[in-house]
């Protein structure tokens, strides 16, 4: 009945609005329903200004959080999605800083703060950096804040020394309360002033940060040397990017979700200005790419929205390329072109599997062809160019941002070159298999579980 609604749209908007279960919300209305009148009260129009609410932590359980760190030798912050959303990203710079704790983001995380900045030390995980992954392994205290502390954070729960203890500030108790963590349930930004309060004067040893400049300086150097011009006959991913944000402006908005490229942005894109980076890659979300470009677009006409999309997710899903044209907004989209899923050939391989439906090339057709995603672009009214090499991608780069309307660029890259710096992942490897490949990949898992911490 259509009175269900003022009971139904106040537990919607708050469902919306609550810090740990926000999300979209459905209201259904059934066809039968749509067609009867209701007379409404005149109050439940009245307008009304909603905020999202900002836990503070419990004081005990923040007393716990401080005396654990005051004992830490080698903390580690872990910043994630939730430090965003809670536009707590100022603060955790300063408290890093002026603190002396190395700071690392999840894949959510990245672009809290910018690439230069003193505390920072990388992406942490299996899509991270040789650097994070080095000071978690020697971490003694991590301070996790907001993040879910998932797979691809932890390695799989790989990464960190067995009696390495966690505080985690997160405005959700389910992900609070992981692997025996001291649990700050609570807002990041409040959370963070209440702990930065309390800590009086003190600060992590030097010689701590000192080591994580030394790891970052060592992952600078090596992405440097993977991103300069080679004379390989296909461009790498490193190669790609490198040139993407040498023409991307400073404030410009970086969109990409599934397959190769969000590894290769966590690694590789070093964030020029805060919160210019949206890597959602929770579910390897095929498909997000493009409309989230349209919707930053809609959101904030100030930048350009550049999306990096696979030749598999484009294939998947392209349409709104057509619906940024129709509606003006503009975006920039590359696709680097490895001629299949070569992110799931890869762990095909790595796991001991032959290459099989993968790669075009190793797909039971008749004759392998490619898709000239730049032609199909502009057939939906979008400029497009294919590029065979890293110096037509510039120009390609700068045509692109003084266009004035979408445009796809595409580029074939190579699908066997990655950049490394990963942590372990938990994938399974059949524990019997006539292939000497899949055997040794299971010894290689095997050694991978015993360095996991289980429960704790």
């Amino acid at each position: 009945h259509p009175e269900q609604i003022i009971s139904s749209l106040p537990q919607a908007i708050a469902a919306m609005l609550d810090p740990a279960d926000c999300g979209p919300a459905f209201i259904g209305l059934c066809q039968d329903t749509q067609e009867i009148a209701f007379d409404y009260p005149e109050a439940f129009f009245e307008p009304t200004v909603h905020r999202i609410p900002r836990p503070r932590p419990d004081l005990q359980q923040l007393a716990k959080a401080i005396a654990a760190l005051k004992a830490a030798k080698r903390p580690l912050i872990i910043s994630g999605g939730g430090v965003r959303y809670s536009f707590a990203e100022e603060i955790l710079g300063d408290f890093a800083k002026a603190r002396g704790i190395p700071l690392c983001e999840t894949i959510a995380g990245k672009g809290a703060v910018v690439h230069e900045h003193p505390a920072y030390v990388g992406g942490i995980g299996v899509t991270g950096s040789s650097s994070a992954n080095a000071m978690a392994a020697e971490a003694d205290v991590i301070l996790s804040i907001g993040t879910r502390l998932q797979d691809f954070t932890t390695g799989s729960w790989s990464s960190f020394q067995p009696d390495a203890k966690f505080i985690s500030i997160n405005a959700a108790r389910f992900d609070a309360t992981k692997h025996r963590a001291i649990s700050v349930v609570g807002d990041a930004r409040e959370s963070l002033r209440e702990l930065e309060e309390a800590l009086g004067d003190w600060t992590a040893p030097s010689g701590w940060m000192a080591k994580g400049r030394d790891e970052m300086a060592k992952w600078n150097a090596l992405l440097d040397e993977l991103q300069a011009p080679s004379n390989a006959h296909v461009p790498s991913y490193a190669q790609v990017i490198k040139v993407i944000q040498d023409n991307a402006k400073t404030n410009d908005l970086v969109i990409t979700a599934a397959g190769g490229p969000p590894g290769e942005v966590n690694k590789g894109w070093r964030v020029k200005a805060p919160n210019t980076v949206d890597t959602e890659f929770g579910f390897s979300c095929m498909g997000y790419e493009i409309p989230a470009g349209w919707g930053a677009a809609m959101a904030d006409d100030s930048r350009t929205p550049i999306v990096i999309v696979g030749d598999g997710t484009y294939m998947m899903m392209n349409s709104d390329i057509y619906s940024t044209v129709l509606t003006g907004h503009k975006i920039i989209v590359i696709v680097p072109d490895n001629g299949g899923f070569a992110i799931i050939n890869r762990l095909q391989n790595f796991k001991g599997g032959a290459s099989f439906n993968n790669l075009i090339k190793d797909c039971r057709v008749k004759e392998p062809f490619f898709v000239d995603f730049a032609k199909h672009a502009e057939s939906m009214g979008a400029y497009g160019r294919r590029v065979e090499t890293l110096g037509e991608l510039d120009e390609a780069m700068k045509w692109a941002q003084q266009n004035d309307r979408t445009t796809v660029l595409t580029i074939p890259s190579d699908a066997y070159e990655w950049t490394p710096g990963d942590a372990s992942w938990d994938v399974g490897v059949p524990e019997v298999s006539a292939r000497q490949e899949v055997r040794d990949a299971r010894a290689d898992h095997d050694a991978i579980r015993k360095q996991q911490r289980i429960g704790v």
